[in-house]
């Protein structure tokens, strides 16, 4: 009886978790150009922008999908990011995270 309540407790707490997409890194590969001439991601090098952005090469991808879904909404607020990301779909989101996630670290 004990591990049948742990087995609801697991699927309620799996259950409740925000889903994911699958992200293809191929295409977040050129879905992503944009963001490596200000993030530094390898494979791509720009003297621009002259303020302190972060470098997001090798980040955690839950992490990016999260944050972009966050400037898509307007729920983080930053004018350029809010602007790249509000045209992007769930797809796009997926596939840029599963790119910058595998991507060296700088």
């Amino acid at each position: 009886m004990k591990s049948v309540r742990w087995a609801i407790v697991a699927i309620a707490t799996l259950a409740s978790l925000p889903a994911y997409a699958e992200g293809d890194a191929a295409a977040g590969q050129i879905k992503a150009s944009t963001c490596m001439g200000c993030h530094g991601i390898p494979l791509y090098n720009n003297a621009y922008p002259t303020y302190r952005v972060p470098k997001i090469g090798g980040m955690n991808a839950q992490y990016i999908e999260s944050a972009l879904k966050a400037y898509r909404s307007g729920e983080r607020e930053h004018p350029t990011m809010h602007a790249q990301a509000a045209p992007m779909s769930d797809q796009d989101i997926a596939d840029i995270a599963a790119f910058i996630s595998g991507a060296p670290r700088r």
